[in-house]
């Protein structure tokens, strides 16, 4: 076990160092900068602006400079949000999105796991062609289409949930509900599929010819390895949701990570740009790993520490 988390600590630091790196490579060769106008600044106030944000030089002192900045653990200063630093911008934005995508994660998952076991046990009956039907319906419909009627029906109609804003958990459940539709039908359209195939599994009715009733059969064997693809969506899912959607955030009006994140291409907000994927890496690199320990688990054929 050891052993296996010291690769996997090693290993993720350099897929770290990679994806730093080349994110600001390509972000420092962008056309443009975060100091051009419409009207060109003189030349001397220019230079001040560099040296101050340290982009002046070449695009390898550039890059030296911000790894040795970032090896203290100094992230700079957001171009967009004058005189705060990355941490403090990342510190306010952040908070909201992980709440709204935990919440998401929560609903897909166990939502998903749920419509798709008993669609896959209810198979090609009309609870089977009601969830899949539904299924599709989300998958279909974009958020920026669901999210105005989430607020219609349930804020503006029913009047159980305020129309937008951030503030209090009723803030959270409408978005996190609408961010999260369209990964429910994932996952239930995944574990439907994969509890079909195990069904038909050797092992599975091997064990019921031990004694085992079906629906205990199903429970103690068949969900444990058909679940197995429904981890491995859900660990990059994770990592996607608590890091903020822009149309979602936009749509309830809400400040979130996503927005600022999506802006600081925009703006070339080169280490706000960079912060945003380091975090979006790092929470990747940790639910991956949840997925190889879960998978240990889940099946015993499966050795992950040797």
């Amino acid at each position: 076990m050891v052993a296996f988390i010291l690769r996997r600590f090693l290993s993720s630091i350099v897929v770290l160092f990679c994806v730093v790196t080349i994110t600001v490579l390509l972000a420092l060769m962008m056309p443009g900068g975060p100091f051009d106008r419409e009207k060109e600044l003189p030349e001397h106030i220019k230079q001040a602006q560099l040296e101050r944000y340290k982009l002046a030089g070449t695009r390898w002192q550039q890059y030296s400079s911000y790894m040795a900045d970032l090896v203290r653990g100094d992230l700079r200063v957001s171009f967009r949000y004058r005189d705060w630093s990355v941490e403090e911008v990342l510190a306010q934005k952040l908070p909201a999105s992980i709440q709204i995508g935990a919440v998401a994660f929560v609903i897909a998952s166990i939502g998903g796991v749920l419509a798709g076991g008993l669609a896959a046990m209810k198979k090609d009956g009309p609870v089977d062609w009601s969830l899949m039907f539904g299924a599709l319906v989300a998958v279909s419909v974009p958020t920026f289409v669901s999210g105005p009627f989430l607020i219609a029906v349930f804020a503006l109609w029913l009047g159980w949930f305020p129309v937008g804003g951030w503030g209090s958990w009723q803030h959270v459940l409408l978005p996190g509900v609408c961010l999260s539709l369209p990964y429910l039908a994932y996952v239930a359209r995944l574990m439907r599929n994969s509890l079909i195939e195990v069904l038909k599994s050797e092992f599975l009715r091997t064990a019921k010819a031990k004694g085992l009733r079906h629906g205990e059969a199903v429970a103690r064997h068949a969900m444990k390895v058909a679940i197995l693809p429904v981890v491995t969506f859900l660990g990059p899912l994770a990592a996607n949701l608590l890091t903020g959607s822009m149309v979602v955030e936009s749509v309830f009006n809400i400040s979130g990570a996503g927005t600022v994140f999506v802006n600081s291409i925009q703006n070339r907000d080169v280490f706000l740009l960079v912060g945003g994927v380091m975090i979006y890496c790092v929470l990747l690199i940790v639910f991956n790993f949840i997925v190889d320990v879960l998978y240990g688990v889940l099946d015993k054929r499966i050795k992950i520490y040797a």
